[in-house]
């Protein structure tokens, strides 16, 4: 019985070591994978928020900007929430889904692509750029077709679209990039025919040739 018990000590110590590197391998890989893809997560949102309301108040003053202008809503945060979910359930049952670098690193490329054409958008615009539609012609609101104008007639929300879809690729999220590419095209899809009735309002016949030559700027949006 002694020569048993020791036999069997001496194999599950060897079973321990053997099981011991790929255990410490799996923990680094999660750690480095959740790391850097949550890190890229939140500083993509941080920055887009913040700069979105100091955009605002640089360019309308501060006492006509409020705290919307963060762009932050209930079901903004819900959402996001939801992704974060997926994420933390994907990772620990299916970590080999998160480590497709080349998934990863292009919804990263399309973050920073996104970023770039929405901001590009609101410094073109100036004063003609606000958060909230327009129901009545300011002085100050002009057409645009200048810039990235001259490309799409809603690069910010082409901008948006980009950005909100390449996070949850960036995340290796297959659910939340096929629910947000769904719910965000379905938003601009019902603002843009809205907005674009004022602006027709507003600026009449060069509206809609504007309208004519350029494309929306959101897949299969008039």
């Amino acid at each position: 019985m002694s020569c048993l018990k020791h036999l069997w000590e001496d194999v599950a110590t060897q079973l321990s070591v053997l099981q011991m590197p790929s255990f410490l391998s799996f923990a680094e890989t999660l750690s480095y994978t959740a790391c850097r893809q949550l890190s890229q997560m939140f500083l993509a949102i941080t920055f887009f928020h913040s700069s979105e309301y100091i955009l605002a108040i640089a360019i309308h003053g501060r006492s006509n900007v409020t705290l919307k202008s963060f762009l932050i809503s209930k079901n903004y945060l819900f959402a996001m929430i939801l992704s974060l979910l997926e994420y933390f359930l994907e990772i620990v049952l299916f970590p080999g889904l998160k480590e497709h670098w080349w998934i990863s690193d292009t919804g990263l490329a399309m973050v920073v692509i996104g970023e770039i054409i929405r901001k590009l958008a609101i410094i073109t615009a100036g004063q003609a750029f606000t958060h909230v539609i327009k129901v009545y012609h300011e002085e100050h609101h002009q057409l645009i077709t200048h810039g990235v104008y001259r490309f799409v007639r809603h690069p910010g929300y082409s901008g948006f679209l980009i950005w909100s879809v390449g996070i949850q690729i960036m995340l290796c999220n297959p659910i939340s990039t096929i629910a947000f590419a769904i719910v965000v095209w379905q938003f601009f899809a019902e603002r843009i025919p809205y907005e674009e009735y004022f602006l027709k309002q507003f600026f009449g016949s060069d509206y809609e040739d504007y309208a004519l030559r350029v494309p929306s700027g959101v897949p299969f949006v008039k």
